[in-house]
């Protein structure tokens, strides 16, 4: 009887401002590194296309299920921030929904950084203690699983998170690590006591990147069909994570998304063996089968499924090591402030902008960049990260 754990990922990054080499060090005492316009534009267009209908949407679908139908999420500090300053509605709307018992909340970084892939992993454990004390303060909750950036992950990364008290870590299913067997069970690290949700990506990616491809094989993809495919899956546990802007932002509401969501839920109890889990409730249901060794980073990013997307290039290397350069200055100066530019600056995204990938992992880069190409993005960056290191001097 195969449960399904479905889990949303809800991020809005802070893009830059415009930073040429001439305004490096001729700025005003607070610079504007950050794009307060453009971001606000684009919270509020994803806000009004994905957050507030979907959120309504659940709670409508949880509410007529008595609570049958369940979801997990994972909120960064970036996004909840938006949350606060343009549309505090939208924080109540996710109140609601936990508050209905059927919602599950995740932990992780609260910038959305990189800085688990750092040499030292103190900043790494900062930035979830930050994240931590955001959930309690909203939720009044303490998370039990954990789902670092981009669901990276290798042995060193599961021996921290175990080490701060989580019970799971969510990561992806790759064939790197699993071989020959099945996403469709929950595993544990060579290392340490963590049990681990991975994500089932191709029928994860049917929802998230195929469901609007009129090429596609499949498509009209439908609920019917949908709850089929799962049902004829073996194992424990089908791991659907996403992120949430799939609904209404990537994929319009006229290609029928949010009916594919309306109609899931009925459509899977239409097959007596399926059911819906949180992410604890996984945890706590199922045991792991067998031990996964992951001696290098993976993700669920792109193609090759590990940290190239952010660190694939020499250009996003310079800018990665600049960055963690950095931070080891601004610790001694233990300026707050400067401390929380250079966590913002952080955000995975900015590197992501910077990868030269082609073919279709190009595009999905492209579609998410504000930069006209990826060296418009290094430069910038590069810029942004040079102004701040001046004023540590």
């Amino acid at each position: 009887m195969p449960s399904i754990c479905l889990y949303f990922e809800v991020h809005q990054p802070l893009r830059l401002n415009r930073f040429s080499v001439f305004n490096i060090g001729n700025e005003s005492p607070n610079p504007l590194y950050f794009d307060g316009k453009l971001n606000q534009q684009i919270f509020e267009k994803v806000a009004k296309k994905c957050y507030i209908p979907t959120n309504n949407l659940l709670l409508d679908l949880i509410n007529r299920s008595d609570g049958k139908f369940r979801v997990s999420f994972s909120l960064t500090g970036t996004f909840i921030e938006y949350c606060e300053k343009f549309m505090p509605e939208i924080i109540d709307s996710f109140k609601a929904l936990f508050k209905t018992g059927a919602v599950d909340m995740i932990e992780e970084t609260y910038y959305h950084s990189l800085s688990s892939l750092y040499d030292e992993m103190d900043e790494f454990e900062e930035q979830v203690k930050l994240h931590r004390q955001m959930i309690k303060k909203l939720f009044n909750y303490k998370p039990k699983i954990f789902r670092n950036t981009e669901a990276i992950y290798d042995n060193r990364i599961a021996k921290k998170v175990a080490d701060m008290g989580y019970k799971g870590i969510i990561t992806e299913g790759t064939e790197k690590i699993l071989h020959w067997r099945s996403p469709n069970f929950l595993y544990k690290p060579i290392n340490c006591n963590l049990k681990i949700l991975l994500r089932n990506y191709t029928l994860s990616d049917d929802v998230g990147f195929r469901f609007s491809a009129r090429l596609w094989k499949d498509y009209p993809l439908t609920a019917e069909k949908y709850a089929y495919w799962m049902a004829k899956n073996e194992g424990d546990l089908i791991n659907l994570f996403m992120d949430y802007e799939t609904f209404g932002e990537h994929h319009w509401d006229a290609t029928g998304i949010f009916d594919f969501l309306g109609n899931l839920p009925n459509e899977v109890f239409k097959h007596k063996h399926l059911d819906f889990v949180t992410v604890s409730e996984a945890v706590a249901r199922y045991d792991p089968v067998g031990e996964v060794d992951v001696p290098w980073a993976i993700s669920w990013a792109d193609e090759d499924r590990d940290v190239s997307t952010w660190l694939g290039n020499d250009m996003q290397k310079a800018c990665f090591n600049e960055l963690k350069n950095l931070g080891k200055k601004l610790k001694e100066k233990d300026d707050r402030d400067m401390i929380d530019t250079w966590r913002r600056l952080q955000t995975s995204d900015h590197l992501y902008y910077v990868s030269t990938k082609g073919m279709e992992d190009g595009a999905v880069h492209a579609y998410f960049s504000p930069y006209d190409g990826p060296y418009d993005g290094f430069i910038n960056y590069m810029n942004i990260l040079q102004d701040l290191k001046q004023r540590l001097d």
